[in-house]
């Protein structure tokens, strides 16, 4: 019961994570580029992804936010304005072209992650330790074989093997 509720927390987990972690503005592809196979991974695309990882922005807006408009031009479409970075707007109250607004819940949602992620780590890192260490015959005395221990265990076997040869048929 308990399990297939877990199992359920941790899909729904994934689904919102998978979702969040898309980009607000994304790049659109013109009719004649292609998508690249196999992206070049440079510092700089590890620095915009961590950027873009803790300072999460969002084209949804609460209605008491100002709306900064973006200064890339005059009369954009939908297309020109996400290729900008910048959000394209619905109605005609607002800008045609606006500033992403930075998302705190987002980023409140992906710290707590991020922290639990890494306790969780911690956390199972000495277990995980001592039983890899526990089963090492280097580390662990009571896994080597004691010497007298043998003998002993030898001086038996032989003895056992004499009792049995000498039982008449």
């Amino acid at each position: 019961g308990t399990r297939v509720a877990w199992n359920y927390v941790v899909l729904i987990l994934l689904c919102s994570i998978n979702s969040s972690f898309a980009p607000a503005t994304q790049h659109v592809l013109e009719k004649s580029e292609v998508a690249p196979s196999k992206p070049n991974m440079t510092s700089e695309n590890v620095y915009e992804f961590l950027l873009s990882f803790f300072r999460p922005v969002t084209c949804r807006h609460k209605d008491e936010q100002a709306l900064i408009p973006c200064h890339v031009g005059g009369n954009l479409n939908t297309t020109e304005c996400l290729e900008k970075k910048c959000c394209p707007s619905k109605t005609s109250h607002e800008p045609e072209c606006y500033v992403p607004v930075a998302d705190n819940m987002q980023l409140i949602f992906r710290v707590i992650v991020l922290v639990a992620g890494g306790f969780l780590i911690l956390g199972c890192l000495p277990f995980c330790c001592c039983a890899c260490l526990q089963r090492s015959q280097c580390v662990n005395p009571l896994r080597r074989a004691n010497k007298e221990v043998k003998q002993v265990v030898w001086k038996k076997r032989a003895h056992s093997k004499d009792t049995y040869v000498r039982l008449p048929n």
